[in-house]
């Protein structure tokens, strides 16, 4: 069977200027993958006829499948719309159904339905029109020449909408791809490479038939395994079981989900309450968390202590401790990890300082260098990273740590 292929043209000024970062195109090209659609080029846009007719013609030359997002608002700088009405020799009418959505939209707020907003349910007369229930441009559905052409807002939440609930139906009905079966690990705690080299002999041993892929973030790498052909299932689940015993202890999860949800997920088995003290973190270790619907059932509470006198009054460091070792050093995060749990009565409290940048540094607590600790009550864990000097990397980076340490410790698999 050969291959079903796609492209992803992304437009917008916005995007070429670095004003806004294209995550469209990442998510997409995911989604596709899970298909078996092969996606065979991004490409980003200028708002301009002549760019997106280039695009086009490059991208039906090669592809099946040309998927648009951007330039459907109701200003005169979108151009999309009628580019694409153009240069399928169409014309636009008024679509009834997306007519009324939009002035439901507007008056259900109290705003006026104007003829501009009117123009917006203005699709290509032979186009599918896609219903755009999270917004008010409607998507669109051209078959042309054998190949398909879809275009979509650029808004993320109003895209994502659109593929799931309208795009990828029809491609599924539209085009036999190949079977595709996906299993996940996802790791935390070790570098890609050290990862690859702890499974090279395992990943030389894979059949042709399945592909291996690293997915690295910060302080993070998910592993894809991706099988194609009928009746894979128990022949993947049979290689993720044999090398999870190389890589257990930095495997927080075998399916796609994050490493706060995994940890949800053990708070909830143990019936187990979390608490937090930051300081370098500012709170967003608790805002990792929080993003979990359900998170309420066991998140408690956090302090974010980021003066002295907040460690000092709230969570009863003791100033010698901070006059004798600072705040950044491991009694300081030990006593702050202590004291949340003490004040909100958590089973596990995770409590963060250091210095994170770009300035503050000492020569002997250089910018980078981060303490925390998690306490169960009866045992309190630390460790200390040595970061660099970008201060987002470092908050970004020592959450995942922090949260990485809770996991390890609610596991069991802690080792100084």
């Amino acid at each position: 069977m050969s291959p079903i292929t796609a492209e992803i043209v992304t437009i917008g000024d916005e995007i070429l200027y670095g004003q806004i970062t294209d995550t469209n195109s990442q998510w997409m090209a995911e989604e596709l993958s899970a298909l078996g659609i092969k996606v065979l080029r991004t490409t980003s846009v200028a708002d301009t006829a002549s760019e997106i007719i280039a695009a086009l013609d490059e991208s039906l030359n090669r592809s099946d499948i040309v998927l648009f997002t951007g330039g459907l608002g109701p200003t005169k700088d979108d151009v999309t719309k009628k580019t694409l009405c153009d240069y399928t020799g169409d014309q636009l009418e008024i679509n009834a159904r997306a007519e009324a959505h939009i002035r439901h939209l507007f008056e259900s707020r109290g705003l006026p339905f104007t003829e501009i907003n009117r123009q917006q349910a203005a699709v290509p007369s032979r186009c599918e029109y896609l219903h755009n229930a999270a917004g008010t441009a409607p998507g669109m559905w051209f078959s042309f020449q054998g190949r398909v052409i879809v275009s979509m807002a650029g808004v993320p939440s109003e895209m994502k909408y659109l593929m799931r609930h309208e795009v990828l139906p029809r491609i599924r009905e539209r085009f036999s791809t190949p079977p595709i079966t996906h299993r996940y690990l996802k790791t935390t705690g070790i570098g890609e490479s050290f990862l690859a080299e702890k499974i090279a002999q395992w990943e030389d041993s894979l059949p042709s038939h399945i592909k291996l892929a690293y997915l690295p973030s910060v302080a993070e790498v998910k592993l894809r395994l991706t099988a194609f052909g009928e009746n894979t299932e128990a022949e993947l689940d049979a290689k993720v079981n044999e090398v999870l015993p190389l890589i257990r202890e930095y495997v927080y999860a075998t399916e796609d989900i994050s490493l706060e949800e995994a940890i949800g997920k053990l708070l909830l088995e143990r019936e187990a309450t979390l608490s937090t003290a930051e300081s370098c973190t500012g709170g967003n270790i608790a805002r990792e968390i929080t993003k979990i619907a359900g998170s309420s059932a066991y998140f408690l509470g956090s302090v974010v202590s980021y003066a002295n006198s907040a460690k000092l009054d709230i969570l009863k460091v003791k100033s010698e401790t901070l006059s004798n070792f600072g705040a950044v050093s491991e009694p300081t995060v030990i006593e702050m990890a202590e004291g949340v749990q003490r004040l909100t009565g958590s089973t596990f409290a995770v409590s963060t300082s250091g210095i994170a940048g770009p300035g503050g540094g000492t020569p002997e607590k250089p910018v980078g260098t981060i303490w925390m600790a998690v306490t169960n009550g009866q045992e309190t864990v630390t460790r200390k990273l040595s970061l660099g000097k970008d201060r987002l990397t470092n908050i970004t980076y020592t959450t995942r740590a922090a949260l990485n340490l809770l996991r390890l410790q609610l596991t069991g698999k802690w080792q100084k």
